[in-house]
């Protein structure tokens, strides 16, 4: 190990840690082949591969502990959504968990939101809430100051943080939890055409992170509800176990949720009237809120005519739920596929059982092929070694492929043979090839999906 460590240093990049199996927290689920399951129709499939492959772990009716794997692949969406926020001039900020109730009375959704609201009072009897969303909160903060001028704006602010539901139901997971991460993007403008502009804006910013999570999805005309406004527009990945029903025009697939209520039935876009039902998941959604909040809260701007309330915007993203969300749609009955972009680890290398020809005859081929794997930008930190050699390679092969890793390789007795092969598995297409060391390291460093974002968010976990 002090060897491996010794030239791990020399690596770009490389945080001092060689990444082991043998030393991630990983709690498996097995479940043996000859037992029922019980209330498995109140489960999902990614809920249920989560839990048995050590990604989750459950604590209570809709609260679950995220463990390292699915850790590494939410730092990788959140910096994926960071990059994105940044790029449409978004400022991060961080927001208390913790909402006066008094807010939410003075804009009405005390009453409105009902039994979803965790509330509580604090020793001095005061009234708080825990916050599902921050409206009121960035709304108030606003306020808080002098107007500002109107060549200030307009004004991006953003937040990733926890947030609680009091769900009357929790199910599947971490599609429908009571506490769950989102990020929650808020804007401030003068007019409503400066507002439409960044509305724009920020629907774009919307798509482009969908299109590099790389998951087909819809987006629809949605409804207000108890946010407000004036315009909805919400993302959904299709699912047969999707809360929501989508109208899709047959003609040019535009659509809208079926509770956005409309005199007739007909395509905003191009007049048809054929539509099809498709159920979805809601992940993303974006309210034009005009001046519902600012108004009572008075959030004012000061323009040449004098004091107005500022014109405002409200955008979602259920972060834990797109990580399950993409789960469900992509994985096997019996093994997880992640999105190549959010993979906790792209490739896993297995080595030569302990006391194996192979394992005498290969030494450190192991360690060597990891070694120039983290020199390559595709996969620099995004190796793990499964270095358990007590356990034979077709265990390991299977729970590396339970686990949902893109590429397993195997250092087997392909690897001791002349020539020297090393076994690669691509899950995503279920390839098995061979290759020799150099010819892998091609293959690798010439895939390229993902590739210009992945460079850009790369992160040492």
């Amino acid at each position: 190990m002090r060897l491996q460590n010794l030239l791990l240093s020399n690596i770009k990049g490389y945080n001092g840690v060689i990444h082991n199996v043998s030393k991630l927290f990983q709690p498996l689920n097995i479940t043996p082949n000859e037992a029922t399951v019980k209330n498995n129709d109140m489960t999902s499939k990614s809920q249920r591969l989560m839990i048995d492959n050590g990604v989750i772990q459950p604590i209570n009716n809709g609260l679950y502990h995220l463990l390292p794997l699915g850790m590494r692949a939410f730092d990788k969406l959140i910096n994926l959504v960071d990059l994105h926020m940044h790029n449409v001039g978004a400022q991060k900020i961080s927001l208390s968990s913790l909402t006066s109730a008094h807010l939410w009375e003075t804009t009405g959704r005390y009453i409105t939101a009902g039994a979803e609201l965790f509330n509580l009072t604090d020793r001095h009897q005061k009234k708080y809430v825990l916050s599902p969303t921050h409206e009121e909160s960035i709304t108030h903060l606003i306020a808080s100051f002098q107007p500002f001028s109107h060549k200030r704006f307009p004004l991006l602010l953003y937040q990733i943080s926890t947030k609680f539901r009091d769900e009357m139901k929790p199910r599947f997971g971490l599609i429908r939890a009571k506490e769950f991460i989102m990020k929650d993007l808020y804007s401030f403008d003068v007019n409503i055409e400066s507002a439409q502009l960044t509305y724009k804006t920020l629907v774009d910013a919307y798509h482009h992170i969908f299109s590099a999570i790389g998951v087909k999805y819809i987006d629809v005309l949605g409804d207000t509800g108890l946010m407000g406004g004036t315009l909805s527009h919400e993302f959904h990945y299709p699912a047969d176990i999707g809360d929501d029903i989508l109208l899709i025009c047959a003609k040019c697939g535009s659509g809208k949720n079926k509770e956005v209520k409309m005199d007739d039935l007909v395509c905003q876009q191009c007049k048809s009237s054929d539509f099809h039902e498709h159920k979805g998941i809601e992940v993303g959604h974006t309210f034009m809120l005009g001046t519902r909040y600012s108004e009572p809260l008075k959030a004012l701007y000061s323009g040449p005519e004098g004091k107005a309330p500022l014109v405002m915007g409200s955008y979602g993203l259920g972060l834990t739920r797109i990580l399950a969300a993409s789960l469900e749609i992509l994985s096997l009955e019996d093994q997880l596929r992640w999105p190549a972009l959010l993979a906790p680890y792209k490739c896993i290398i297995i080595t030569p059982k302990e006391g194996s020809k192979e394992s005498k005859l290969l030494g450190n081929l192991a360690v060597e092929l990891y070694l120039s794997m983290q020199s390559l930008p595709t996969c620099q930190d995004n190796v793990i070694l499964d270095d358990r050699s007590s356990l034979t390679i077709g265990k390991r092969l299977l729970e590396a492929k339970r686990s949902g890793y893109p590429f397993v390789i195997v250092v087997g007795k392909d690897a001791a043979a002349s020539p020297s092969l090393i076994e690669v598995h691509n899950t995503m297409s279920n390839d098995c090839l061979k290759f020799t060391k150099s010819e892998l390291l091609d293959y690798l460093g010439n895939n390229q999906k993902n590739y210009d974002i992945l460079e850009k968010i790369h992160i040492n976990l």
